[in-house]
């Protein structure tokens, strides 16, 4: 992934937008991480602190919960949700990574609002820590492109 040429996308400006931020507290030293890079960029690109909401939760199956709570409230242009589920040694990788991973895109899909998904998946934790600012700011970069283009399409 490293090195993917992502385009070139519109430039983005998120000044009158509302963000809401689901972030999992497991792996919690990787997702500060992910928030943090995640909140900077917001705020770069014209999103107001008071227009950014944030909430933690237990873990990543916990994160569509919470997204499902934001979006039916019908404040936000668009969501982001933030994880990281690391490879252990038992089969719950497989399920806490496909669920939460099915769950955050068939809400945002019943609910048509734009999630980006920086629930990291990896293999170790030296993956988690190579790629927690990049998609940090990728999950902010991808929910401002998407709620304009959902905007302009509506």
């Amino acid at each position: 992934m490293f090195g993917a040429d992502k385009g070139t996308p519109n430039p983005l400006d998120g000044k009158k937008l509302a963000i809401g931020i689901v972030q999992a507290r497991f792996n919690e030293g990787i997702t500060d991480a992910l928030f943090n890079a995640c909140h900077a960029e917001l705020l770069a690109l014209g999103v107001q602190e008071k227009n950014i909401t944030h909430v933690k939760v237990p873990g990543a199956l916990e994160v569509p919960v919470a997204l499902q709570a934001l979006a039916e409230r019908d404040d936000f242009d668009a969501l982001i949700a933030l994880g990281c589920i690391i490879r252990g040694e038992t089969y719950h990788f497989e399920l806490v990574a496909n669920e939460s991973g099915s769950a955050v895109s068939r809400l945002a899909l019943d609910y048509q609002v734009p999630i980006a998904n920086a629930i990291l998946t990896t293999e170790n934790l030296e993956q988690a820590v190579a790629r927690q600012e990049d998609k940090g700011r990728d999950a902010a970069r991808v929910a401002i492109e998407m709620a304009h283009l959902l905007e302009d399409i509506g």
